[in-house]
């Protein structure tokens, strides 16, 4: 029999620390944003409400399950929410997820003094068991219960070597990245990776300056909150070896940054940054993701997940669809 603990804002963090990180990788969803680091980033400073984290222990007393949720006028909400946070799911291994998320549902339902009327989680993924099992759910508990795409994440299913990646795409567009890294490396453009010895609080600043820079809705997007996430992130990720940022330089400037995450044999693309005013004619952005995916390759990694947007230069790098999805839950009155 599963069992459930409600634990609120902060202690859920300070008590679910030990075995947080441990129970997210190897979970039915494994990604930067189920770690503790991110999670606790994103509640510290954007969070809209309180924390209320729900978690299950088996018969043992182990740990196999992490809900935190956020209470919205009456709405349930994954911690993490829809703006920030690309992938978003019960944090629980695939074959007890069902088990869990029945004692999840049956907790909140029994929960009292706590006013809650539906359930709104965003950026489920699609491989997800979540989108099988809570229909199911819904019906047996008589919820309505609404299911949609809500946005695509293109990906790259990398090979073992460059040249073979390069392969794989149309005629035009293996010529123009070549030509472009040919031309950005006689220019003297390099890349530049950040490590552990670098000052990681200056690079963030570097990093956002280039983002504010490279478009007027990015640079509405980030705000003060926005980018203490970015500091906090990055330096538990550095710490943790999953940081990988990286920067097109030319002339000793950082014309081009991207933010990833090198997580579980994936490269995870979770922003990006550019002036357009500076050497246009290298193509800095272009490069710098063909170098990146070019590392990722040589590195050994699996996948080059774009994350969320259907932007047409991601398609230009071979990527392909993947989607995520937001689901519904009225409980009715």
């Amino acid at each position: 029999m599963l069992t459930t603990e409600l634990l609120w804002n902060e202690d859920a963090f300070r008590q679910l620390e030990p075995v947080w990180d441990n129970l997210a990788r190897g979970s039915m969803t494994d990604t930067p944003f189920q770690t503790w680091a991110y999670q606790k980033a994103w509640w510290r400073h954007l969070s809209p409400a309180d924390l209320m984290t729900i978690s299950v222990r088996d018969e043992s007393g182990e740990i196999v399950g992490i809900a935190p949720f956020f209470n919205k006028d009456g709405v349930l909400h994954f911690n993490g929410c829809v703006d920030e946070t690309d992938y978003l799911d019960l944090i629980c291994k695939a074959d007890v997820a069902e088990a869990v998320w029945t004692t999840v549902l049956d907790c909140l339902c029994n929960l009292e003094d706590i006013e809650w009327h539906a359930l709104d989680l965003c950026n489920v993924p699609e491989a997800s068991p979540t989108r099988e099992i809570l229909p199911q759910l819904a019906e047996r508990w008589g919820f309505s219960f609404a299911t949609e795409v809500q946005e695509v994440c293109p990906v790259i299913n990398l090979p073992n070597d460059f040249e073979d990646y390069l392969a794989e795409l149309d005629k035009k567009q293996r010529h123009e990245i070549r030509r472009k890294m040919r031309r950005a490396q006689g220019a003297g453009a390099y890349l530049r990776v950040i490590t552990a010895e670098d000052d990681i609080q200056t690079e963030v600043d570097r990093f956002l300056e280039l983002m504010q820079k490279s478009t007027f809705e990015k640079g509405a997007w980030l705000t003060e909150a926005r980018a203490a996430v970015f500091h906090e992130v990055a330096a538990a990720a550095l710490e943790a070896g999953t940081l990988q940022m990286l920067f097109f330089v030319v002339n000793d400037y950082p014309a081009a940054a991207l933010f990833n995450f090198d997580y579980e044999g994936r490269i995870w693309v979770y922003n990006s940054g550019l002036d357009p005013e500076a050497f246009g004619h290298l193509s800095a952005g272009v490069v710098l993701s063909s170098w990146a995916i070019e590392k990722a390759v040589e590195d050994g990694r699996q996948v080059f997940d774009f994350l969320r947007g259907n932007e047409t230069y991601k398609y230009r790098f071979g990527a392909v669809d993947t989607t995520i999805h937001r689901i519904q839950i009225g409980r009715g009155s």
